[in-house]
């Protein structure tokens, strides 16, 4: 830490309620720790902030000191951009909380909130947000940068969803921005991630979900997965708005619904999730049966914040990634060529690749109504995960992810993706992301931060 950092950090306790940790003090290696355990970073100073004016103190001092600031919510960015080397981390974990209202379908989330914390309050009132599908992941960099899962296809991106935010900006104020306040502030921070500020509160509308869904998982081996591919494109799209469908390139799990001959054997999922009747999903089952029998199948009915969970251990703390995300218009045979032949060539059973059918919903909102980066037009998005347990084999797995991205690129909308699916800083994909909302998000990074204090992030520089 640096000798002024030293000098104020008595004066930055003294104006927080929350705790201030610096090196060697208790908790402080706790509270840098990420969820990619391949960034080690050591900030000179955490604020562990209780409220909104925690954040507004935090930042003024980071700023007064020439420190250099992460946003830590979740910690799940790819990149480790949620700490910081030798300079302050806002630790916003505390700040968690999750009330409804569920009268006016209204949920307010803290900005340390995790989407468990989320679902867990809504859906006490058979209530949910659009959201993503691990529970321990951050909802403020999850809908920052857009939002999307199993509930997409029915009620559109988390930001698709977003009524209002808290947000502390570079100078330390505490704006809220909606459609009706702020408004070139609320379109920013609706997928350009975390460039505007600081984000201490989230108001989102809620909808009838649950609490119990049905839950289905089919699975066939490598060797018919061109077949499954072609099969899936057919059927996902046909499917009634209610029924979602994931599909999964991947080891089985050991789980005990896996029979023993097939658990870590390499293959192809269906995750099918139907948010209507039972006879509704039974049906979208028997259609991905009739096409391609599968080797074995799982179905049941299940609560949604338990469907929710299911990806938790998998995507467990203490493990090594990368990730590279990508666009397809269609599920091409020639796309479908490249997944057959790339995901054999893998070394991790943890390594995934998962590609979501963006239609319906997702649809309805228009293209310029938010800073999304991706068109509002049919298409996949698609995530090539490297993961593994042992730091000294995530070069071979970052290494297949950029071949396999590479080898996809003829048959993809461009080199842009979505911005929660960039590993890398890359100023030309994030460009080319972003399209013709690049020249906007310039200008109002430059009205809402044009120093760029908040530049630990897919940055969008003034």
């Amino acid at each position: 830490m640096t000798q002024l950092a030293e000098s104020g950090v008595d004066a930055l306790r003294a104006a927080l309620e929350g705790p201030v940790l610096i090196p060697g003090e208790d908790g402080y290696d706790g509270a840098r720790r990420l969820w990619n355990s391949e960034h080690e970073r050591r900030p000179a100073v955490i604020t562990r902030v209780r409220s909104e004016a925690d954040v507004q103190a935090a930042v003024r001092y980071a700023v007064a000191e020439g420190l250099e600031i992460a946003v830590r919510g979740g910690a799940h960015n790819m990149a480790g951009l949620s700490s910081v080397d030798g300079g302050l981390m806002i630790d916003l974990s505390l700040l968690n909380h999750v009330s409804v209202d569920a009268a006016a379908r209204r949920a307010r989330a803290g900005g340390g909130a995790l989407l468990g914390d989320l679902d867990r309050a809504t859906q006490e009132h058979g209530l949910a947000v659009p959201a993503g599908v691990v529970s321990h992941t951050g909802v403020g960099g999850l809908t920052l940068g857009g939002g999307m899962g199993l509930l997409t296809r029915m009620h559109g991106l988390s930001i698709d969803n977003l009524e209002s935010v808290r947000i502390v900006t570079a100078d330390g104020q505490a704006l809220r921005a909606a459609a009706d306040e702020n408004p070139d502030l609320f379109w920013a921070v609706r997928g350009g991630g975390g460039n505007f500020g600081v984000v201490t509160e989230f108001e989102f509308r809620l909808h009838e979900v649950g609490p119990i869904v049905h839950y289905g998982l089919a699975f066939w081996g490598q060797e018919r997965g061109a077949e499954l591919l072609r099969a899936a494109r057919e059927v996902i799209p046909a499917l009634p708005r209610e029924v979602n469908a994931m599909i999964a390139c991947l080891n089985a799990p050991p789980a005990p619904f896996v029979p023993d001959e097939h658990q870590f054997k390499l293959g192809y999922a269906l995750i099918v999730v139907g948010f209507g009747s039972a006879e509704q999903h039974a049906e979208a089952m028997e259609q991905v049966r009739q096409l391609v029998p599968p080797l074995f199948e799982f179905a049941t009915p299940m609560p949604y914040a338990a469907v929710q969970q299911l990806l938790d251990e998998p995507n467990a703390w203490g493990m090594y990634h990368y990730e590279k995300g990508t666009y397809l218009e269609q599920l091409s045979d020639e796309a479908i060529a490249v997944i057959t032949e790339q995901m054999p060539r893998k070394t991790s059973p943890l390594s995934v690749s998962m590609l979501y059918h963006l239609d319906q919903a997702y649809l309805e909102t228009a293209d310029d109504a938010t800073a999304f980066s991706g068109q509002r037009t049919e298409r996949y998005a698609m995530f090539i995960i490297a993961t593994t347990p042992q730091l000294e084999t995530l070069d071979a797995e970052r290494s297949w992810t950029r071949m396999f991205w590479s080898a996809l690129q003829p048959y993809t909308i461009g080199i842009g993706s979505y911005v929660n699916g960039m590993a890398d800083l890359d100023t030309e994909r994030l460009r080319a992301a972003y399209g013709s909302k690049y020249g906007r998000l310039v200008e109002l990074k430059r009205k809402y931060d044009p120093a760029n204090v908040f530049h630990r992030n897919q940055n969008i520089k003034p």
